[in-house]
């Protein structure tokens, strides 16, 4: 008896553009390092221009390859963000929990992020803010949880993570959350093009999954 084969699935793969962005020092590289190379150096080094590092996930069916762009703190709002901005599918925006001027810079950076790069749709690239250095034990910005929702919802982020390079707090964590939503936007995009309509019903689970990435 001549046995049939069955034609293996196909793995679907995606390439991601992931931006990382926020003032000078807040821990944009080293979150970076931790998540792609699993390590951590307390030397302190400057990113001049932008780096890039490549991380593969191999998710069921799929393989999801996330081009992290490490864009340096020095080149606020100038005009040459626009080019490193181009075709970004997700974006961290990171501020340090010790200085809280970096905080107050984190709606600049959101406001030129959205300014520059508005998806075809016309929404928001995803975005997930991570108050870094969490480790350091300063928590006078994110000890109310419920501000700190009100603020993302208010400025159009998915969500918050309290993050720390050095311990390994939440970098996993916030990359899943942000790679979940670029995956269901996706399918969006996909659907929609086969839909005349989209009922305000479908639109509403859509905008209560986000929900999943507070944290309090």
């Amino acid at each position: 008896m001549q046995h049939q084969h069955r034609p293996a699935l196909q793995q679907k793969e995606h390439l991601y553009k992931i931006l990382v962005i926020g003032d000078l020092g807040v821990g944009k590289s080293s979150i970076i390092k931790r998540y792609v190379h699993h390590n951590f150096s307390p030397n302190y080094r400057a990113t001049i221009g932008v780096d890039f590092a490549l991380k593969v996930l191999n998710l069921d069916q799929e393989t999801v390859r996330l081009q992290l762009w490490d864009i340096a703190g020095q080149e606020r709002f100038g005009n040459m963000t626009r080019v490193y901005y181009r075709e970004a599918m997700g974006a961290f925006i990171v501020f340090d929990v010790t200085r809280p001027s970096t905080f107050e810079a984190v709606t600049k950076w959101k406001e030129d992020l959205d300014a520059k790069l508005s998806q075809s749709s016309g929404k928001q690239v995803p975005t997930v803010l991570l108050a870094n250095k969490c480790d350091q034990g300063s928590d006078v910005l994110t000890n109310n949880g419920i501000q700190m929702e009100r603020f993302c919802r208010e400025n159009g982020f998915l969500g918050w993570f309290e993050t720390s390079a050095k311990e390994n707090i939440n970098i996993d964590e916030a990359a899943d959350c942000l790679v979940k939503h670029i995956l269901a936007n996706e399918s969006d995009l996909i659907q929609a093009e086969v839909r005349d309509i989209v009922s305000p019903k479908m639109d509403s689970r859509r905008v209560s999954s986000c929900s999943g990435c507070f944290r309090s």
